[in-house]
């Protein structure tokens, strides 16, 4: 069988640029993936109690691209669905991106306007120019204190790097309110795929000219596989033998655990923003579906080192390294990189979906 692509990895950027050279090109795809499932890490599954849970930490779908929006909805109904977090602080629960409730219940304020909680904010920023980090972006904003409480333990915790030692874009993801605004998204479209994001996955896969191979490392069967080109969405360094040194990834540990009870918190996703809690935050996923049923199962998540590629670790070293496996690329004339993983670059995942359209309308098309 000769292949017209060969695409490793069958997370969004893979399944994505596998559907649509199928669907829009007519052409064959040999899709490799290592994991036993498709979807990488937006992969869910029901487990045994019945409850649809996110093996690999809550994905929750938020955008403001119309094109993204109406491209997966080719492959999944959509419930509407409004994230909202809350931070642990001692025995205290605040909402999160901080926002006007926050600020009064934690100072024990009554500031009523905008204009107010932004005179506040104004009274107790620093000024730091430029912005080198993610420390100065939120001290910046609103000082050292509120980031101290609610950014400082828990981006250590996320990264086992302090705060200042992160690229600005990490803690500056995050924004911050003058209204009381509880949601952790603004976006335009706030959905979840109705049916999960599996069968959202299966149907986007379901295609005469796709072929899907799990359990398998590329490099186990490419000497023995006939293609005209490749996609690569996985790790960059792995693709080149970790030609200029392994790239550092942030990973989780994920502990499931199944109470015999309704509802074990107020919100879908707490964060534990002290540093005397080791896990990072707590997911209840009925709370992302909105099932309804007698018990519920939650996810606690511990930041490690080793363990699947997550998050990779946006500091000026690193980036570095990056561009030294980067250039490389520039090299190869039937490989395209894509994703976020290949990319080394934190994308959301409506910002993978718009990136892989673009790749494919740009270098494919």
């Amino acid at each position: 069988m000769m292949y017209d692509y060969l695409i490793v990895g069958a997370g969004f950027s893979g399944a994505v640029m596998a559907e649509r050279i199928a669907a829009q090109l007519n052409k064959k795809v040999l899709l490799v993936e290592k994991r036993n499932h498709i979807g990488g890490n937006a992969y869910d599954e029901y487990d045994e109690h019945g409850i649809l849970v996110h093996r690999y930490g809550p994905h929750i779908f938020h955008t403001n691209s119309k094109e993204v929006f109406v491209y997966l909805s080719l492959f999944t109904k959509w419930i509407p669905y409004e994230h909202r977090v809350l931070a642990k602080m001692g025995n205290e629960l605040y909402p999160v991106p901080i926002n006007r409730t926050t600020i009064n219940k934690l100072f024990k304020l009554n500031l009523t306007t905008d204009e107010e909680v932004q005179e506040y904010f104004e009274s107790v920023k620093e000024k730091r120019y430029p912005i080198r980090n993610s420390e100065d972006i939120i001290i910046n904003q609103i000082g050292y204190d509120l980031f101290e409480k609610f950014f400082k333990h828990y981006t250590k915790k996320q990264w086992n790097l302090e705060p200042k030692e992160l690229s600005p874009s990490v803690c500056g993801r995050i924004p911050v309110r003058t209204n009381n605004d509880d949601r952790y998204f603004t976006d335009q479209f706030q959905f979840m795929p109705e049916n999960g994001y599996t069968k959202m996955f299966e149907k986007m896969l379901n295609h005469k000219n796709v072929e899907v191979i799990l359990n398998t490392d590329y490099k186990s069967i490419i000497s023995s596989v006939k293609f005209n080109k490749m996609i690569y969405t996985g790790p960059i360094d792995y693709f080149f033998d970790n030609k200029y040194g392994k790239l550092p990834y942030r990973s989780i540990r994920f502990e499931f655990r199944n109470y015999k009870i309704k509802d074990y918190q107020e919100t879908a996703q707490i964060n534990f923003v002290d540093n005397s809690v080791n896990y990072t935050r707590v997911i209840e996923h009925k709370k992302l579906s909105q099932q309804s049923s007698e018990t519920t199962t939650v996810s606690f998540e511990y930041p490690q080192c080793d363990g699947e590629p997550f998050y990779p670790i946006p500091t000026e070293e690193n980036r570095h390294q990056y561009l030294l496996y980067r250039s490389e690329c520039d090299t190869l004339k039937n490989t395209i990189f894509c994703g976020r993983l290949a990319e080394y670059q934190y994308y959301n995942m409506d910002q993978v979906v718009a990136n892989t359209l673009k790749v494919f309308e740009t270098k494919i098309i």
